[in-house]
């Protein structure tokens, strides 16, 4: 044995030598962490080293192997993203469908998001916003190499698939996809073979029955029978159609959309300011029933020129020149030039009960006058159309005039407003439509980050960028710290005290601070002033200006503000709690009791401010209202152009003016609370108030037309309702109501 050797054994008590590659393994380890001398290593036969070693290189291949097919594409279904401009319908690949192929079913009536739709597929995503998956183009043919459509993809699909691949919604990650769509164009279905386009359907790599599938078709069956919805066998995949009835739509799980217009593409229309037009009503739709049609010619008769009744042009070759024209009894018209000219529009149903007549009247900021029986309207899901336009039974075609002479001049503009944004939000383009369509389907699957109401149905208003409101956040402010009651005053002394102690009767009366309005005259003693609970502060002002009383003052600590005139002395207490409860529940709103109405005077041409009793309310005056004292800061710093200089120049209007600005901020309608009308001292005179000046009511128009052309836009809302306490009127014993003395007109 080597010296090595029996020195390891004296050292280990081994009985067997390492080879010489053993030893320095283990001398190596040994130097590394033992100080003290070598560790006790197992030693390890030839024939398991090997084998170790060669499972270590399959594993370590396996890795790479697994690596490079991950990020290998390894297939069309995954390459890169989708356009036409890469990958156009000609030098698609060639699909060839054997008659064997199987056939999707129908269609599931009974489908739902939460029966036919995988909602865990879209998983969590801190932008609750779905992935969707746009197939690779191929081209499907028959055993024959017949096409499955006779327009292969039509220029409106392309735009359709192009704008979604440019969305947010958009992935080329199939893994990651929740919503999939075929690159089939079926938005037609006059060019479709029925039975091969299914066949298509189903040869998808990831059709699955339909499942998180989407299809697009706007022009939904064929003679004779016309159905409502895409003849294709679709198994369970959703339907954006264009012509749903309540027959064919699932509610919920479909999406109802519109009949693309081409006119949208090929022709502006300016966008034309509401008011009355030179005709009341128009008809100019050219294929529609001939029943329909000697309906039509009869209310002519009846009503002479305020119908013009419009059909094809008999003089005109066909063609693409003839479709832009509507004739009658000779002259020529230009379309959809035309529609412009009337205030409302009929939209008859067809053939098919979506017709695109339809998106070129709300171009045309007309108000659709809809009869079609049945028909689901285009995103109905979301979009209020009562605020656009009027469905009338078919039936009642004949009670047409009648029925739309009964809507007011004042609705009927605000439908005009809102029918030509609606085009402009949802019908202008495919991208529109395709974008719109997507957003409702992620808000079923994301619905907490869902859309609001006012958000699809509000138009946008002008905002300042620099200023970020803290108002629309989902709480109620608490009633513990209760309001300050700010009171403007210039010497009525009596007038004061008597406000202040009923005031101060509110429960949830936090602080009044008098605003004294007088530079030439001080202030009462304070041992003259009424004693009440809670703290009275007096700030006096540098200058009688009105917008004194919007100044933000430190002494105002609570969010809510009560802004009262010092001649406001017949509100009580319940009505001041009750006002105050429904500003909590509505913070971003002027909550207030004094009504007012601007009008507009068409013999005139400009606004009108409206004092007189009315079903309608468009502003609260602030000489009695709630709200919160974030709006004190716009309305001192803020406030666009010179309204606040005009103001406190004029003496007049600062009410006017911060409904405006709340309005504008908010985009919504002031809360007039509980019936009364008068709020004023009866004893108080002309002399003692400036609101009962001769040429007080004159400034107010004036105030109304100054701050709309400041604005660039009228902001504010009209509302015909207010806010009551639930027992106001019921016949129920006193005790029991939380609001007994509510009070009268």
């Amino acid at each position: 044995e080597s010296q090595t050797c029996q020195k390891r054994r004296r050292m280990t008590s081994g009985n067997h030598c390492k080879s010489s590659w053993d030893a320095s393994v283990s001398m190596y380890a040994t130097g590394k962490y033992s100080s003290r001398g070598p560790a006790l290593i197992p030693r390890m036969k030839t024939k398991h080293r090997i084998y170790y070693i060669t499972l270590f290189s399959v594993v370590l291949l396996g890795l790479i192997a697994t690596g490079m097919f991950q990020f290998w594409p390894h297939s069309i279904e995954s390459a890169a993203d989708w356009s036409l401009d890469k990958r156009s319908v000609h030098d698609a690949p060639l699909v060839r469908l054997p008659v064997s192929s199987p056939i999707p079913e129908r269609g599931d009536l009974g489908c739902r998001m939460h029966t036919c739709f995988d909602v865990y597929r879209c998983g969590y995503n801190p932008k609750n916003r779905i992935k969707v998956y746009i197939y690779p183009l191929q081209k499907f043919v028959d055993e024959l190499g017949v096409p499955i459509s006779s327009t292969g993809l039509s220029r409106e699909y392309n735009d359709l698939l192009s704008a979604i691949s440019d969305s947010d919604f958009y992935t080329d990650d199939v893994t990651r996809a929740c919503l999939f769509i075929p690159s089939i164009d079926v938005l037609n279905q006059n060019s479709l073979r029925i039975r091969e386009t299914a066949q298509a359907l189903a040869m998808l790599p990831r059709w699955d029955k339909g499942m998180n599938h989407l299809l697009f078709n706007m022009l939904p069956g064929g003679p004779p029978d016309y159905n409502t919805a895409l003849d294709v066998p679709r198994d369970r995949a959703l339907l954006a159609g264009g012509g749903f009835s309540t027959w064919t739509y699932r509610q919920g799980y479909d999406v109802s959309i519109p009949v693309y217009s081409p006119l949208s593409a090929d022709v502006e229309l300016p966008e034309r300011q509401p008011g009355p037009r030179r005709y009341f009503i128009l008809s100019s739709q050219t294929a529609i029933h001939r029943e329909y049609r000697a309906e039509l010619e009869r209310l002519k008769e009846e009503n002479g020129e305020a119908l013009l009744l419009l059909d094809k042009c008999s003089n005109l070759s066909q063609g693409a020149a003839a479709a832009r024209k509507r004739c009658y009894k000779g002259q020529v018209y230009d379309y959809p030039q035309i529609l412009q000219e009337s205030s409302f529009c009929v939209v008859l149903r067809g053939a098919r009960l979506g017709q695109a007549a339809l998106s070129d009247v709300l171009q045309a900021g007309c108000v659709p006058v809809i009869l079609a029986d049945s028909y689901i309207l285009p995103f109905s899901e979301v979009l209020d159309w009562k605020r656009a336009s009027v469905v009338i039974p078919e039936e009642k075609l004949s009670e047409m005039y009648t029925i739309l002479k009964s809507i007011p001049h004042r609705q009927v503009e605000e439908m005009q407003r809102q029918a030509r944004w609606f085009w402009e939000a949802y019908f202008s383009s495919m991208k529109a439509i395709g974008v719109t369509t997507l957003q409702i389907i992620n808000d079923r699957i994301y619905p907490y980050a869902a859309r609001t109401y006012e958000q699809w149905n509000n138009p946008p208003v002008v905002k300042w960028s620099s200023v970020n409101s803290p108002l629309f956040l989902p709480l109620i402010p608490p009633r513990a710290p209760g309001f300050t009651a700010v009171v403007l005053t210039y010497d009525r002394v009596e007038s004061l005290f008597r406000v202040i102690t009923e005031i101060s009767k509110v429960p949830s009366l936090a602080k009044l601070l008098v605003v004294w309005n007088n530079q030439n005259k001080s202030p009462p003693e304070e041992s003259l002033w009424p004693k009440i609970g809670v703290p009275l502060k007096v700030v006096r002002t540098k200058e009688n200006k009105l917008s004194n009383r919007f100044f933000p003052y430190d002494e105002i600590e609570t969010e809510a503000v009560l802004a009262i005139d010092d001649d406001i002395i017949m509100l009580t207490s319940d009505e001041l709690q009750f006002g105050y409860e429904v500003w909590r529940e509505f913070p971003d709103r002027l909550v207030g009791y004094p009504g007012r109405l601007h009008l507009w005077d068409h013999e005139m041409g400009k606004w009108k401010y409206e004092s007189e009793w009315t079903n309608e309310v468009s502003m609260v005056l602030t000489g009695a209202a709630f709200y919160h004292k974030y709006f004190n800061y716009l309305y001192t710093y803020k406030m666009p152009g010179d309204i606040k200089n005009w103001v406190d120049a004029h003496m007049n209007c600062e009410d006017i003016a911060m409904n405006f600005l709340v309005a504008n901020i908010t985009g919504k309608a002031p809360i007039k609370v509980t019936p009364r009308k008068k709020f004023k001292c009866p004893e108080c005179t002309a002399i003692d108030g400036l609101s009962l000046d001769q040429t007080h009511m004159v400034e107010r128009s004036e105030c109304i037309n100054k701050f709309a052309s400041v604005f660039g836009t009228m902001p504010l809302k009209v509302v015909e309702h207010r806010a009551d306490p639930v027992l106001y009127k019921d016949d129920f014993p006193e005790k029991l109501k939380s609001f007994p003395n509510i009070g009268s007109l």
